[in-house]
């Protein structure tokens, strides 16, 4: 009918009518919103060509494989920018751009995809040679950006509503990369074998780390917590900050929502199969809740590094450990009991080359300085002197009194003897390291580690053996360390009695004597 419109809601994971991509119809008159969220909605391809007497003036809005950005005005296709349309009449004539256009599609964690995620594909753009890239948010917690550069237009989208929207994307073809705070799920990468093994390293791509902070208010007097503490907190059973040494007083837990990467992470850290304490107030965005946690005495949430913010991030360990605060090298080496990666997925080949071509941007040194700009912790190795426990061997702590730390761990597969895809990447980060500064590689010490599984002669055998196996792969690039020990189960850094917590102290550290 005449007046009518035809448009999609894009408040994915706050609204069931955008969740289900429900074509929506609005009457003459009516405003152009979704009927249930109240949030405007974008405007179909069919419903601009038959309102309008000239089909080549249009607007198209589809991101992420609802919404990519395309206005036509007089035949001009929008290259996208935070000011609002370009005016009519300006510029040569051109198609509307569709979802399947865009040079590069990106999907999943809100984590990366809030800031990180632009922030790369602009510095990967301009080294293509873009002067100017131009960015808009068509919709929460979405991202176009677009240039042109040598006679190429260039455009990438971002969709960033939680890391398991990542593979549901990949899956269906929506995402050339998934973005993902966590690990893929056993569940989620037997749905992508037509992709590849999401676990090989051709599949999965360690972008940088990040730190789950636990936060509280600034004045909050609680010097510290274990990861039990953490839990019974966020679980109602500790519910007055008196009984973890506070001031009295009730707590009020805020956490990010189901969808979140962060929160699928804390969940399987902190809370186990335990639920979340009913009444704990959700967040999709990280910014948000550090906020609210910031303006509340009583408050206490869990956030990204990157998103501490005004809030304070109270130092956490397992129970028996030193507590650590998460800062750049705490979380480099994953010791913090919350440290998690972050992690870009793609298919094992893909028809565009682009998206190879921005995998390993994101891995050199240029994309590296993103990552840390954004307020994460790079992949890039520096040294640092590091305090040792009173608890460590005697002589661990003879070796490492002159001595500095590398932020590297080297972590192996699960169940494997095998280094995991960040320790593949990390043996030719070191070497170089090595090479670009004064350090001599028969300065190098590495020391393995075991959890405490099975008898203490097995496990000083186990953490030998792994120092020796980083050993024999430096070797193969030229490097020979000076000096390779193993010292059991000692100094564990998480607890042993989780899956995750034995592969954390399943490790090779690095130091260099001085």
């Amino acid at each position: 009918m005449a007046g009518e419109r035809q448009g999609k809601c894009v408040n994915i994971g706050n609204c069931s009518l955008a969740d289900k991509r429900e074509t929506i119809t609005t009457k003459a008159g009516q405003d152009f919103v979704c009927p249930e969220c109240g949030k405007g909605l974008v405007l179909s391809t069919s419903s601009a060509s038959a309102s309008s007497p000239n089909p080549t003036r249009r607007n198209a809005l589809i991101l992420g494989g609802v919404a990519v950005l395309a206005l036509a005005g007089a035949g001009l296709a929008l290259r996208s920018c935070g000011h609002g349309a370009t005016p009519a009449g300006a510029g040569s004539s051109a198609a509307p751009v569709s979802v399947s256009d865009a040079t590069l599609r990106l999907g999943g964690s809100n984590t990366i995809g809030a800031k990180l995620a632009p922030a790369l594909l602009t510095a990967y753009f301009k080294d293509l040679g873009c002067a100017d890239v131009k960015s808009s948010s068509p919709a929460a917690e979405e991202t176009v950006l677009s240039c042109d550069a040598a006679g190429r237009h260039l455009s990438a989208t971002v969709s960033a509503h939680g890391s398991s929207t990542a593979f549901e994307g990949l899956a269906d073809g929506k995402f050339d990369i998934g973005m993902a705070s966590r690990r893929v799920k056993p569940e989620e990468s037997v749905k992508l074998t037509s992709l590849g093994d999401m676990t090989s390293p051709s599949n999965e791509h360690v972008l940088g780390l990040d730190g789950i902070a636990v936060i509280v208010h600034p004045a909050n007097q609680v010097a510290k917590l274990t990861v039990d503490q953490v839990g019974a907190i966020f679980t109602g059973v500790v519910t007055d900050w008196k009984q973890v040494g506070g001031a009295s007083g009730a707590i009020a837990v805020y956490a990010r929502d189901d969808k979140s990467g962060t929160y699928d992470t804390f969940k399987s850290l902190v809370l186990n199969k335990t639920p979340l304490v009913f009444g704990a107030k959700r967040f999709e965005d990280s910014g948000d809740l550090s906020s609210a946690v910031a303006n509340d005495p009583r408050g206490v949430g869990f956030v990204g590094l990157s998103s501490i913010g005004g809030s304070k991030a109270v130092p956490v360990g397992p129970a028996g450990t030193a507590p650590l605060v998460p800062n750049r090298m705490t979380v480099g080496t994953e010791d913090y009991a919350l440290s998690r990666r972050l992690f870009l997925y793609t298919g094992q080949t893909n028809a565009k080359p682009d998206v190879a071509k921005f995998i390993e941007f994101a891995n050199s040194a240029k994309g590296q300085a993103v990552v840390e700009a954004a307020g994460f912790v790079p992949l890039t190795i520096h040294q640092e002197k590091t305090v040792v426990v009173a608890t460590a061997p005697s002589d661990y702590s003879s070796l490492v009194a002159n001595a500095l730390r590398l932020s590297v761990d080297f972590r192996f597969r699960t169940g494997s003897s095998d280094l995991d895809n960040r320790g593949l990447k990390d043996l030719d980060r070191v070497t170089e390291f090595l090479s670009s500064s004064s350090v001599q590689a028969d300065r190098l010490m590495l020391f393995g580690f075991a959890d405490s599984r099975g008898a203490d002669a097995l496990n000083q055998k186990l953490s030998e053996g792994r120092a020796a196996a980083v050993s024999d792969a430096l070797s193969q690039r030229g490097v020979k360390p000076g000096v390779i020990r193993g010292f059991g189960k000692a100094l564990p850094v998480a607890d042993n009695s989780t899956p995750d917590g034995q592969d954390k102290n399943r490790r090779v550290e690095v130091w260099v004597k001085r």
